[in-house]
């Protein structure tokens, strides 16, 4: 399938084109036929990383009336940088349409400025829910017109805590307006939003597991002592000299002390974990995007958002809880057609989580000695 074929039209279709998105991925083919055609409800069940930005980018862009100088459309997010960085493929999608005006709003930043640019046209809002509640205490955000609210990374908005944030928004924007709620799984706690919230006809899409897992990773564990990670961990980073990459660990303490003992080892290593404030967060990420920083160690929270180019590889320090976490994982490498490298260190009584994970994704993992 081509986007033209989806029913995309040719200006949007060139600043696609320019971006390098050419070929539809499988959320991206069944979401946007239906979103374009039809004014519904929808919930989108696909993995971080399989293009849901543009699977519902592209409809939202179509659907707005840039004769119209209101806020039409909203987007929630959980983090500050997956929010930017939704806003950002907006506003290059809409390179060679008509003006679209689109405003990213988060904790971390002054409000006072983000209520100054809210003045300005704006036609569609990217928000985290937090934020956006404060902006509407304030009287500052009108959404009373809107045609279309975006849930994006819902199962992660509940796991941060949004819960009383996303039903005071969502009773806020009754009526006549339309929700798509994109997620990774769905929990018991966003049922209940759904049941509560989402119209009961609403078209329902699942992308399958195993078609989520980018095909240019290749898939590494090697078997270590608990002792004996941090050694096997340089080892292998003093390997690929040169090459940039991301290690994850499961919780915020075991980051913030891999973090110290990288960087004592003269390791040109940054921290992004969940505690931090937005201004250390910015100041890492400016960094490690500008290549001053050659790694990054990261909890899976932290990460979301992050879109790098040209990382060669992700170590998972920490094998994650969830399945879903592992591919979110490992798509930070093999970008944009590109090959990368994930590797597991795993103790011996986590090999059966590797099998777990080649069943459940349908991929392959190599042994290193």
């Amino acid at each position: 399938m081509t986007f033209s074929e989806l029913g995309v039209p040719k200006d949007l279709n060139k600043g696609l084109k320019e971006m390098g998105i050419i070929v539809p991925t499988k959320i991206q083919e069944q979401a946007i036929p239906v979103l374009i055609k039809n004014k519904i409800d929808f919930i989108g069940k696909a993995q971080t990383g399989t293009g849901k930005t543009a699977a519902f980018g592209i409809p939202l862009l179509l659907d707005i009336d840039t004769n119209k100088e209101e806020v039409q459309a909203l987007i929630l997010a959980p983090t500050r940088e997956l929010g930017q960085q939704i806003a950002k493929q907006l506003f290059k999608y809409t390179k060679y349409t008509d003006k679209i005006f689109t405003e990213s709003v988060y904790g971390g930043e002054k409000i006072e400025r983000q209520i100054a640019r809210l003045k300005r046209p704006t036609h569609i809002i990217v928000a985290t829910p937090g934020r956006l509640i404060d902006l509407m205490e304030r009287k500052s955000v009108d959404i009373s017109k809107i045609k279309t609210v975006v849930m994006d990374e819902a199962d992660e908005m509940l796991s941060m805590g949004f819960k009383k944030d996303l039903t005071t928004i969502l009773s806020k924007t009754k009526g006549n307006r339309n929700i798509w709620l994109f997620s990774a799984t769905i929990p018991g706690s966003l049922s209940e939003i759904i049941d509560s919230y989402v119209d009961k006809k609403a078209v329902r899409i699942s992308v399958d597991r195993n078609e989520t897992v980018n095909k240019g990773i290749d898939h590494n564990f090697v078997v270590v002592e608990e002792a004996n990670k941090l050694d096997t961990l340089t080892y292998f980073l003093k390997s690929h000299k040169g090459q940039r990459g991301i290690i994850f660990t499961k919780t915020k303490v075991a980051a913030r002390t891999l973090s110290k003992q990288l960087i004592a080892k003269n390791y040109n290593t940054g921290l992004l974990e969940g505690d931090m404030t937005q201004k250390d967060r910015d100041k890492v990420m400016r960094a490690f995007k500008k290549e001053t920083l050659q790694f990054l160690v990261s909890t899976d929270v932290a990460a979301r958002g992050i879109d790098v180019a040209d990382l060669a590889f992700v170590v998972h320090y920490q094998l994650p809880d969830q399945i879903e976490y592992y591919t979110h994982r490992s798509g930070r490498t093999a970008r944009a057609g590109k090959t990368g490298l994930s590797l597991a260190l795993i103790v011996r009584k986590e090999l059966r989580v590797i099998r777990d994970l080649e069943k459940e994704l349908n991929i392959n993992f190599s042994q290193v000695r």
